[in-house]
């Protein structure tokens, strides 16, 4: 399998000069733990995750301060976790750092990329653009939509994926909580919905589709908030 197999498509992104707070609150609404950061021409030139926003002043989880002899050798260092913990914008503490692949990445190679840099999420490229985000999860989803001699994803699995995906584009009901694996015919949806009748309208749009042989539901319903 490979990046285009699996990645999620419609991928929340956020912009450099939006305030840490914003982005904060984008995480937690889009219950995603990273974003991509794009630039005003829609280049990559960043990520922002929760790792970047655990040492905060705000909340008292700032670094403590060193003795004045470690301060001496660890200057730079200490400047760079003092933006880190008090700035007020994404650019000024996003990971700029970013290493990306493109849609025909096979998934071990992500996964090798994941293991040996520590990162829980790998933004997809093409022709330099940002089409989409392989996470940790998606490779879980893909394991657990897989058949024992599924090895290679076929070029219907893929065309049915596309389609659906497609179809999907643009509709309000299928927002960015989502992700579909395509399995030798069987169409497995993941993530998290509005409501029992996104899932629905997503399973129909599925099974109009030619070449696919069932819909398999592994999604989570919208968090509700108490009070409502």
């Amino acid at each position: 399998m490979r990046a285009v197999d699996v990645m999620t498509t419609n991928v929340i992104t956020v912009k450099p000069e939006m305030s840490i707070r914003e982005a904060a609150a984008l995480l937690l609404e889009r219950h995603i733990s990273g974003a991509p950061v794009l630039d005003a021409n829609g280049l990559l030139i960043g990520i922002i995750s929760e790792g970047d926003l655990l040492r905060r002043v705000e909340i008292g989880t700032q670094e403590l301060r060193r003795s004045r002899w470690l301060d001496f050798f660890t200057t730079r260092a200490d400047a760079e976790a003092y933006v880190k913990s008090h700035a007020h914008r994404v650019e000024d503490v996003m990971t700029r750092d970013v290493i990306s692949v493109s849609e025909e990445e096979p998934l071990s190679r992500i996964a090798t990329i994941m293991e040996t840099r520590g990162v829980k999420r790998v933004p997809v490229l093409r022709d330099g653009r940002l089409v989409g985000i392989v996470s940790r999860a998606n490779l879980l989803q893909a394991l657990a939509s897989s058949t024992a001699d599924s090895q290679t994803v076929s070029a219907s699995d893929r065309e049915i994926r596309e389609e659906l995906i497609a179809e999907l584009e643009g509709r309000p009901w299928a927002f960015a909580g989502r992700n579909i694996v395509v399995t030798d015919g069987v169409v497995h949806l993941w993530g998290i919905f509005s409501s029992t009748e996104a899932v629905q309208a997503v399973r129909v749009a599925a099974e109009r589709i030619p070449g696919v042989r069932g819909v398999e539901d592994h999604t989570e319903p919208y968090p509700v908030m108490p009070g409502f």
